[in-house]
């Protein structure tokens, strides 16, 4: 498997694109600037299978409608947040200033501990909320993808409408609790390793 990552969108969100062996593709969150996406699959030769959501906020859906139409891509995130893809209110579209809310009609719903397979990529859905109330992390091949819920030496925020600290503290104690030195992918920033983020990540010592 590898990794390709892309900042996407007015706020620079991570969308990450999981390339198979056999160059089959799964793209995690599309903030924006669809076409940087549909651009790279072409030039890597990739098929998008599928596009996986970390949440529902639109600084990591607002391009989602437009690959999935280009592409034909069928569309998953936690069913927690699944209104917030049609609901530019609650995807904090209109109230971030967006521009162009495009909505997500069509999209399917995963559960906590859900496995996804492609080819030589397995990944199993963790459900962490605390940012907003579905969102998840993907576990597998030796990294996590996080989302807003971990980030390098921080957390997403909890004081958007659904978030909570209370379950972003039982998040963390799940994150806290998986083992191995796991590559962190998070929604913003750069990258860093379980390991590191357990021993300097101030949030996830103390909301564990």
């Amino acid at each position: 498997m590898k990794v390709h990552m892309l900042s996407l969108g007015p706020l620079g969100a991570n969308c990450y694109i999981l390339e198979t062996d056999q160059k089959n593709a799964i793209a995690v969150d599309i903030g924006g600037d669809p076409e940087i996406l549909l651009r790279l699959l072409r030039q890597q030769g990739l098929h998008l299978d599928r596009i996986l959501l970390t949440h529902g906020h639109y600084d990591h859906i607002g391009g989602v409608a437009q690959v999935q139409q280009e592409t034909g891509a069928p569309v998953y995130i936690h069913g927690d947040d699944l209104g917030m893809l049609t609901d530019e209110i609650r995807s904090l579209s209109t109230p971030m200033g967006m521009q162009g809310f495009a909505p997500v009609p069509d999209a399917d719903t995963l559960t906590d501990g859900e496995h996804i397979r492609l080819d030589d990529v397995e990944l199993t859905v963790l459900h962490t909320p605390g940012h907003t109330p579905g969102s998840v992390c993907y576990l597998g091949n030796g990294l996590l993808l996080s989302g807003d819920t971990l980030f390098r030496q921080s957390i997403g925020r909890t004081d958007f409408p659904g978030g909570s600290m209370p379950q972003m503290r039982k998040s963390l104690t799940r994150l806290n609790g998986l083992t191995g030195d796991l590559l962190i992918y998070p929604g913003h920033n750069g990258a860093s390793t379980l390991d590191y983020e357990k021993e300097h990540n101030p949030y996830l010592r103390d909301y564990t």
